[in-house]
Protein backbone atom coordinates (compact mmCIF):
# COMPACT_ATOMS: atom_id res chain seq x y z
CA UNK A 1 0.00 0.00 0.00
CA UNK A 2 1.12 3.32 -1.11
CA UNK A 3 2.10 5.77 1.61
CA UNK A 4 -1.03 7.70 2.84
CA UNK A 5 -1.65 11.75 1.78
CA UNK A 6 -1.67 13.94 4.42
CA UNK A 7 -5.01 13.91 7.15
CA UNK A 8 -7.58 16.38 8.20
CA UNK A 9 -8.83 15.63 11.34
CA UNK A 10 -12.74 14.71 10.90
CA UNK A 11 -14.61 16.46 13.87
CA UNK A 12 -15.89 13.89 16.54
CA UNK A 13 -19.60 13.86 15.22
CA UNK A 14 -18.87 13.04 11.38
CA UNK A 15 -17.87 9.43 12.51
CA UNK A 16 -21.33 8.23 11.76
CA UNK A 17 -20.09 4.71 11.43
CA UNK A 18 -17.56 2.75 14.33
CA UNK A 19 -16.14 0.34 15.39
CA UNK A 20 -14.41 -0.89 18.84
CA UNK A 21 -11.25 -1.31 17.67
CA UNK A 22 -10.04 -4.88 17.84
CA UNK A 23 -10.13 -7.19 14.72
CA UNK A 24 -9.88 -10.94 14.70
CA UNK A 25 -6.48 -12.36 14.48
CA UNK A 26 -5.95 -14.43 11.35
CA UNK A 27 -4.83 -17.95 12.02
CA UNK A 28 -1.24 -17.56 10.71
CA UNK A 29 -0.41 -14.93 13.48
CA UNK A 30 -1.99 -17.05 15.94
CA UNK A 31 0.43 -19.70 14.84
CA UNK A 32 3.23 -17.32 14.54
CA UNK A 33 2.72 -16.46 18.16
CA UNK A 34 2.47 -20.07 19.74
CA UNK A 35 5.80 -21.10 17.61
CA UNK A 36 7.85 -18.09 18.62
CA UNK A 37 8.78 -16.84 15.03
CA UNK A 38 11.35 -14.12 15.60
CA UNK A 39 10.11 -11.05 15.96
CA UNK A 40 10.95 -9.92 12.50
CA UNK A 41 9.15 -12.20 10.83
CA UNK A 42 6.08 -11.66 13.25
CA UNK A 43 5.91 -8.25 12.21
CA UNK A 44 6.54 -8.51 8.73
CA UNK A 45 3.08 -11.23 9.02
CA UNK A 46 0.97 -8.70 11.37
CA UNK A 47 2.28 -5.90 8.53
CA UNK A 48 0.61 -7.56 5.97
CA UNK A 49 -2.51 -8.07 7.49
CA UNK A 50 -2.68 -4.99 8.66
CA UNK A 51 -2.91 -3.44 5.57
CA UNK A 52 -5.46 -6.08 4.28
CA UNK A 53 -7.62 -4.81 7.46
CA UNK A 54 -7.35 -1.10 6.31
CA UNK A 55 -7.58 -1.86 3.21
CA UNK A 56 -10.83 -3.45 3.88
CA UNK A 57 -12.22 -0.85 6.32
CA UNK A 58 -11.87 1.51 3.42
CA UNK A 59 -14.02 -0.53 1.33
CA UNK A 60 -16.85 -0.84 3.71
CA UNK A 61 -16.72 2.73 3.65
CA UNK A 62 -15.37 3.77 7.21
CA UNK A 63 -14.10 7.16 7.87
CA UNK A 64 -11.66 6.15 10.80
CA UNK A 65 -9.08 3.15 10.99
CA UNK A 66 -6.96 0.67 13.55
CA UNK A 67 -4.80 -1.88 12.79
CA UNK A 68 -7.57 -4.53 14.32
CA UNK A 69 -5.11 -4.32 17.82
CA UNK A 70 -3.90 -7.53 15.76
CA UNK A 71 -0.14 -6.59 17.37
CA UNK A 72 -1.55 -6.69 20.59
CA UNK A 73 -2.35 -9.99 22.85
CA UNK A 74 -5.19 -8.50 24.08
CA UNK A 75 -6.74 -4.79 24.40
CA UNK A 76 -4.45 -4.00 27.55
CA UNK A 77 -1.60 -5.55 26.47
CA UNK A 78 -0.13 -2.54 24.68
CA UNK A 79 0.46 -1.31 28.64
CA UNK A 80 1.29 -4.58 30.15
CA UNK A 81 3.61 -5.09 27.37
CA UNK A 82 5.30 -1.72 27.80
CA UNK A 83 5.27 -1.62 31.77
CA UNK A 84 7.41 -3.73 34.26
CA UNK A 85 6.23 -4.97 37.74
CA UNK A 86 2.58 -7.17 36.55
CA UNK A 87 3.50 -10.87 37.63
CA UNK A 88 1.56 -12.72 34.65
CA UNK A 89 2.00 -16.12 36.68
CA UNK A 90 -0.59 -14.60 39.56
CA UNK A 91 -4.43 -15.06 39.11
CA UNK A 92 -7.52 -13.68 40.69
CA UNK A 93 -10.43 -15.79 40.10
CA UNK A 94 -13.30 -14.07 38.37
CA UNK A 95 -16.64 -15.65 37.46
CA UNK A 96 -17.94 -14.61 33.94
CA UNK A 97 -21.14 -15.69 32.36
CA UNK A 98 -23.23 -18.94 33.46
CA UNK A 99 -22.07 -20.83 30.19
CA UNK A 100 -18.44 -20.34 31.09
CA UNK A 101 -16.56 -20.52 34.73
CA UNK A 102 -13.10 -21.94 32.82
CA UNK A 103 -12.44 -18.62 31.32
CA UNK A 104 -12.39 -16.88 34.33
CA UNK A 105 -9.05 -18.46 35.97
CA UNK A 106 -7.37 -17.63 32.64
CA UNK A 107 -8.32 -14.04 32.17
CA UNK A 108 -5.94 -12.40 34.76
CA UNK A 109 -3.32 -14.22 34.59
CA UNK A 110 -2.86 -14.40 30.86
CA UNK A 111 -4.15 -11.20 30.69
CA UNK A 112 -2.58 -8.45 32.90
CA UNK A 113 -1.13 -10.63 36.05
CA UNK A 114 -0.75 -9.24 39.38
CA UNK A 115 1.36 -5.65 40.39
CA UNK A 116 3.81 -7.06 42.33
CA UNK A 117 6.77 -4.32 42.23
CA UNK A 118 6.33 -0.92 41.77
CA UNK A 119 5.18 -0.12 38.00
CA UNK A 120 7.51 1.26 35.66
CA UNK A 121 7.53 2.18 31.66
CA UNK A 122 10.40 0.62 29.76
CA UNK A 123 8.88 1.86 26.31
CA UNK A 124 6.15 3.69 24.53
CA UNK A 125 2.65 2.05 25.26
CA UNK A 126 2.11 2.28 21.55
CA UNK A 127 5.44 2.95 19.92
CA UNK A 128 5.38 -0.32 17.91
CA UNK A 129 1.76 0.26 16.32
CA UNK A 130 1.85 4.19 15.39
CA UNK A 131 4.35 4.47 12.61
CA UNK A 132 2.94 1.67 10.02
CA UNK A 133 -0.65 3.37 11.04
CA UNK A 134 0.69 6.98 10.28
CA UNK A 135 2.36 5.46 7.06
CA UNK A 136 -0.47 3.62 5.83
CA UNK A 137 -3.97 4.02 6.78
CA UNK A 138 -5.76 5.69 4.27
CA UNK A 139 -7.56 8.01 6.87
CA UNK A 140 -8.20 9.58 10.29
CA UNK A 141 -6.12 6.88 13.19
CA UNK A 142 -8.33 5.69 15.88
CA UNK A 143 -5.97 4.28 18.87
CA UNK A 144 -7.37 2.56 21.62
CA UNK A 145 -5.70 2.68 25.21
CA UNK A 146 -6.85 0.54 28.34
CA UNK A 147 -8.81 2.72 30.82
CA UNK A 148 -6.39 3.42 34.02
CA UNK A 149 -9.66 2.69 35.67
CA UNK A 150 -8.86 -1.42 34.74
CA UNK A 151 -6.05 -2.34 37.08
CA UNK A 152 -7.18 -1.54 40.88
CA UNK A 153 -9.82 -4.43 39.81
CA UNK A 154 -8.03 -6.95 38.57
CA UNK A 155 -4.29 -6.19 39.46
CA UNK A 156 -4.33 -5.29 43.05
CA UNK A 157 -4.03 -8.05 45.24
CA UNK A 158 -3.70 -7.97 49.12
CA UNK A 159 -0.89 -9.51 50.61
CA UNK A 160 1.04 -8.71 47.45
CA UNK A 161 0.37 -5.03 45.52
CA UNK A 162 -0.43 -3.28 49.10
CA UNK A 163 3.17 -4.42 49.90
CA UNK A 164 3.81 -1.50 47.21
CA UNK A 165 0.44 0.61 47.06
CA UNK A 166 -0.93 0.90 49.83
CA UNK A 167 -4.57 0.42 48.56
CA UNK A 168 -6.53 0.23 44.79
CA UNK A 169 -6.75 3.90 44.90
CA UNK A 170 -2.94 4.38 45.38
CA UNK A 171 -2.02 1.67 41.88
CA UNK A 172 -5.18 3.75 40.16
CA UNK A 173 -3.10 7.25 40.66
CA UNK A 174 0.23 5.23 39.55
CA UNK A 175 -1.49 3.97 36.65
CA UNK A 176 -3.20 7.01 35.87
CA UNK A 177 0.40 8.60 35.92
CA UNK A 178 1.58 6.46 32.87
CA UNK A 179 -1.72 6.81 30.71
CA UNK A 180 -0.90 10.68 30.99
CA UNK A 181 1.87 10.45 29.90
CA UNK A 182 0.98 8.67 27.10
CA UNK A 183 -2.04 10.62 25.85
CA UNK A 184 0.19 13.72 25.78
CA UNK A 185 2.57 12.72 23.16
CA UNK A 186 -0.83 10.59 21.14
CA UNK A 187 -2.27 13.97 20.73
CA UNK A 188 0.91 15.49 19.14
CA UNK A 189 2.02 12.40 17.28
CA UNK A 190 -0.69 12.21 14.09
CA UNK A 191 -3.23 10.69 15.77
CA UNK A 192 -7.12 11.52 14.93
CA UNK A 193 -9.21 9.86 17.53
CA UNK A 194 -8.12 8.37 20.71
CA UNK A 195 -10.44 6.11 22.48
CA UNK A 196 -9.70 4.51 25.89
CA UNK A 197 -11.21 1.05 26.73
CA UNK A 198 -13.11 1.55 29.94
CA UNK A 199 -15.18 -2.15 30.89
CA UNK A 200 -14.90 -1.46 34.50
CA UNK A 201 -17.69 0.75 35.04
CA UNK A 202 -20.04 -2.25 34.00
CA UNK A 203 -19.12 -2.81 37.94
CA UNK A 204 -21.00 0.14 39.17
CA UNK A 205 -23.87 -0.71 37.24
CA UNK A 206 -24.35 -4.73 38.64
CA UNK A 207 -25.24 -5.08 42.34
CA UNK A 208 -22.94 -7.97 42.70
CA UNK A 209 -20.50 -6.71 41.79
CA UNK A 210 -20.73 -3.73 43.62
CA UNK A 211 -20.90 -6.55 46.54
CA UNK A 212 -17.20 -7.26 45.23
CA UNK A 213 -15.60 -4.41 45.10
CA UNK A 214 -16.97 -3.81 49.12
CA UNK A 215 -15.88 -7.39 49.94
CA UNK A 216 -12.74 -7.82 48.14
CA UNK A 217 -11.17 -4.65 46.91
CA UNK A 218 -12.09 -2.91 50.33
CA UNK A 219 -13.62 0.16 48.79
CA UNK A 220 -16.37 1.79 48.35
CA UNK A 221 -17.92 1.83 45.30
CA UNK A 222 -19.10 5.43 44.87
CA UNK A 223 -15.33 6.45 46.19
CA UNK A 224 -14.57 4.14 44.21
CA UNK A 225 -16.46 5.78 40.96
CA UNK A 226 -15.17 9.21 42.00
CA UNK A 227 -11.37 8.27 41.58
CA UNK A 228 -12.28 6.25 38.38
CA UNK A 229 -13.72 8.98 36.89
CA UNK A 230 -11.14 11.55 37.94
CA UNK A 231 -8.82 9.49 36.53
CA UNK A 232 -10.08 9.03 33.33
CA UNK A 233 -10.55 12.73 32.68
CA UNK A 234 -6.81 13.05 33.72
CA UNK A 235 -6.14 11.27 30.84
CA UNK A 236 -8.75 13.21 28.66
CA UNK A 237 -7.25 16.29 29.99
CA UNK A 238 -3.51 15.16 28.68
CA UNK A 239 -4.84 13.96 25.26
CA UNK A 240 -6.93 17.30 24.48
CA UNK A 241 -5.68 18.36 21.58
CA UNK A 242 -6.76 20.84 18.38
CA UNK A 243 -8.31 17.77 15.83
CA UNK A 244 -8.37 15.56 18.50
CA UNK A 245 -11.30 13.22 18.77
CA UNK A 246 -11.62 11.86 22.55
CA UNK A 247 -13.81 8.74 23.53
CA UNK A 248 -14.45 6.24 26.19
CA UNK A 249 -15.96 2.80 25.24
CA UNK A 250 -18.10 0.74 27.77
CA UNK A 251 -18.97 -2.97 27.79
CA UNK A 252 -19.82 -5.49 30.36
CA UNK A 253 -17.02 -8.20 29.46
CA UNK A 254 -16.08 -9.66 25.90
CA UNK A 255 -13.55 -12.59 26.91
CA UNK A 256 -14.06 -14.91 24.14
CA UNK A 257 -17.65 -13.95 23.70
CA UNK A 258 -18.49 -14.19 27.18
CA UNK A 259 -19.65 -11.26 29.79
CA UNK A 260 -19.21 -10.91 33.42
CA UNK A 261 -21.69 -8.16 34.12
CA UNK A 262 -24.81 -6.63 33.69
CA UNK A 263 -27.14 -3.73 34.31
CA UNK A 264 -28.57 -0.92 32.31
CA UNK A 265 -26.66 3.21 32.31
CA UNK A 266 -29.06 4.29 35.00
CA UNK A 267 -26.94 4.28 37.95
CA UNK A 268 -23.60 6.34 36.93
CA UNK A 269 -25.49 7.92 33.68
CA UNK A 270 -25.82 11.69 35.13
CA UNK A 271 -22.35 11.36 36.55
CA UNK A 272 -20.90 9.31 33.60
CA UNK A 273 -22.32 11.17 31.28
CA UNK A 274 -21.80 14.86 32.80
CA UNK A 275 -18.22 14.42 34.45
CA UNK A 276 -16.38 13.00 31.65
CA UNK A 277 -15.05 14.96 28.87
CA UNK A 278 -14.88 13.34 26.12
CA UNK A 279 -16.68 13.78 22.70
CA UNK A 280 -17.88 9.99 22.36
CA UNK A 281 -19.12 7.26 24.83
CA UNK A 282 -19.19 4.32 22.53
CA UNK A 283 -22.11 1.90 24.15
CA UNK A 284 -23.23 -1.90 24.36
CA UNK A 285 -26.44 -2.18 23.38
CA UNK A 286 -26.85 -5.31 21.60
CA UNK A 287 -29.34 -7.23 24.30
CA UNK A 288 -31.49 -6.43 27.34
CA UNK A 289 -28.48 -6.95 29.57
CA UNK A 290 -27.98 -2.74 28.69
CA UNK A 291 -31.10 -1.82 29.61
CA UNK A 292 -33.12 0.65 28.11
CA UNK A 293 -32.01 4.10 26.36
CA UNK A 294 -34.01 5.91 28.62
CA UNK A 295 -30.19 7.34 30.08
CA UNK A 296 -29.61 8.75 26.88
CA UNK A 297 -31.84 11.72 27.86
CA UNK A 298 -29.21 12.70 30.26
CA UNK A 299 -26.68 13.35 28.00
CA UNK A 300 -25.09 17.05 27.34
CA UNK A 301 -25.83 18.71 24.39
CA UNK A 302 -22.41 18.21 21.83
CA UNK A 303 -21.56 14.72 23.39
CA UNK A 304 -22.44 11.50 20.59
CA UNK A 305 -23.42 8.29 21.99
CA UNK A 306 -21.99 5.41 19.34
CA UNK A 307 -24.70 2.85 20.23
CA UNK A 308 -23.55 -0.46 20.05
CA UNK A 309 -26.38 -2.15 18.67
CA UNK A 310 -24.47 -5.43 16.80
CA UNK A 311 -23.51 -8.26 18.87
CA UNK A 312 -19.73 -9.04 18.07
CA UNK A 313 -20.30 -11.97 20.51
CA UNK A 314 -22.60 -13.92 18.17
CA UNK A 315 -22.42 -14.70 14.14
CA UNK A 316 -25.92 -14.13 13.52
CA UNK A 317 -26.32 -10.92 11.62
CA UNK A 318 -28.46 -8.47 12.76
CA UNK A 319 -31.44 -7.24 10.71
CA UNK A 320 -30.97 -3.93 9.09
CA UNK A 321 -34.68 -2.81 9.95
CA UNK A 322 -34.26 -4.18 13.13
CA UNK A 323 -30.77 -1.68 13.14
CA UNK A 324 -32.85 1.46 12.19
CA UNK A 325 -36.06 0.51 14.94
CA UNK A 326 -33.60 0.93 17.29
CA UNK A 327 -31.91 3.66 16.44
CA UNK A 328 -35.18 5.56 15.63
CA UNK A 329 -35.74 4.37 20.10
CA UNK A 330 -32.49 6.08 20.85
CA UNK A 331 -33.63 9.08 19.17
CA UNK A 332 -36.98 9.26 21.04
CA UNK A 333 -34.23 9.88 23.90
CA UNK A 334 -31.35 11.93 22.33
CA UNK A 335 -31.27 14.01 18.84
CA UNK A 336 -30.13 11.61 16.12
CA UNK A 337 -27.23 13.79 15.49
CA UNK A 338 -26.25 13.03 18.70
CA UNK A 339 -26.46 9.38 17.83
CA UNK A 340 -23.67 7.35 15.41
CA UNK A 341 -23.89 3.24 14.82
CA UNK A 342 -21.08 0.47 15.72
CA UNK A 343 -20.86 -3.23 17.02
CA UNK A 344 -21.10 -3.44 21.20
CA UNK A 345 -17.68 -4.32 22.00
CA UNK A 346 -14.43 -5.48 19.47
CA UNK A 347 -14.26 -8.77 17.63
CA UNK A 348 -10.93 -9.50 19.78
CA UNK A 349 -10.52 -8.41 23.04
CA UNK A 350 -7.78 -10.95 23.49
CA UNK A 351 -6.13 -12.32 20.31
CA UNK A 352 -8.23 -15.75 20.45
CA UNK A 353 -10.73 -13.56 19.55
CA UNK A 354 -14.54 -14.41 19.72
CA UNK A 355 -17.05 -16.71 18.49
CA UNK A 356 -17.42 -16.30 15.00
CA UNK A 357 -15.97 -15.89 11.33
CA UNK A 358 -13.37 -13.50 9.81
CA UNK A 359 -16.32 -13.23 6.91
CA UNK A 360 -19.02 -12.77 9.80
CA UNK A 361 -16.97 -9.90 11.49
CA UNK A 362 -16.97 -8.22 8.32
CA UNK A 363 -20.52 -8.37 7.19
CA UNK A 364 -21.70 -6.91 10.40
CA UNK A 365 -19.08 -3.92 9.82
CA UNK A 366 -20.47 -3.57 6.35
CA UNK A 367 -23.45 -3.31 7.60
CA UNK A 368 -22.88 -0.96 10.16
CA UNK A 369 -21.65 1.13 7.67
CA UNK A 370 -24.40 0.78 5.12
CA UNK A 371 -26.68 1.44 8.07
CA UNK A 372 -24.94 4.75 9.46
CA UNK A 373 -25.09 5.55 5.80
CA UNK A 374 -28.80 5.34 5.35
CA UNK A 375 -29.49 7.20 8.60
CA UNK A 376 -26.92 10.19 8.43
CA UNK A 377 -25.74 9.91 4.36
CA UNK A 378 -22.74 9.51 5.54
CA UNK A 379 -19.97 6.99 7.34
Amino acid sequence: MATAPPRTPAPASSYRADHVGSFLRAPEILEGRREGLPAAELRSLEDRHIERVLTRQRELGFGVFTDGELRRSNFMSDFTDAVSGFDLGDAIARHWDEDEKAVAKQSVSSITGIVHAPLRQIRPLTGHELPYLRAHAPGPIKMTLPSATQFPAISFKYGVTDKIYRDPFALLEAVTTIMTDELTKLAGGGVSYLQIDAPRYSYFLDPKWCGWMKAEMRVDPEAMLTASLRADNACFVAARAPGVTQAIHLCRGNNRSHWYAEGGYEAIAERLFHELAVDRFLLEYDDERSGSFAPLRLVPKGKIVVLGLLSSKRPALEKKDDLLRRIDEAARFLPLEQLALSPQCGFASTMEGNALTESEQWAKLGLVAETAHEVWGAS
